[in-house]
């Protein structure tokens, strides 16, 4: 599973990857929180569309890089602090199109969120509400009854079927 921990828009065809931070220098330059599970990953692509009202406006990145714990990037047509602030604050969304394929048996983390989640006993848990990532491996929280439950992600021992074309999970896994 890969860890692109974003949100599918309305329209699913956009997806969201990041957002756009506060500035930074005086030539136009945005802080960038990357969704994506290596941070670095969000600048390889290319267009950008940022959140526009109610739809996404295409914006061309002229640069970005690693700066410290973090990313800046330079958009076109924002070459100052001033015009650059508007900025902030705005999803960065990507097309569906241009994420790559995965091989069988991997899933985008934004193609498991919102999936229903069956047990063992064919019983409703709930749906996938978000993802974390641990230090061993990535967890699966549902809302059950009102509450959020941790589910670990472990194909073949927890996570027993992906069915995405029906939207469900089958999982082998008590809630208690």
């Amino acid at each position: 599973m890969l860890g692109l921990n974003s949100m599918s828009t309305a329209e699913n065809d956009y997806i969201i990857v990041g957002k756009i931070g506060s500035t930074y220098g005086i030539q136009g330059w945005l802080k960038i929180f990357s969704f994506t599970e290596v941070m670095t990953d969000i600048l390889d692509y290319s267009p950008w569309y940022l959140e526009d009202g109610n739809s996404w406006k295409i914006i061309k990145i002229n640069a970005g890089r690693e700066h410290g714990k973090s990313l800046v990037a330079h958009l076109a047509g924002y070459d100052n602090p001033e015009q650059a602030r508007v900025l902030t604050g705005k999803k960065i969304a990507v097309k569906r199109s241009q994420f790559k394929v995965l091989p069988k048996n991997e899933y985008y983390w934004t193609d498991l969120i919102g999936l229903k989640v069956i047990d063992q006993n064919s019983q409703e848990l709930g749906n996938i509400m978000y993802m974390l990532e641990t230090g061993s491996n990535d967890v699966l929280v549902i809302k059950h009854h009102g509450k959020e439950h941790a589910i670990p992600y472990l194909p073949g021992t927890v996570v027993t079927h992906v069915d995405l074309p029906n939207r469900v999970m089958y999982v082998n896994w008590d809630l208690i």
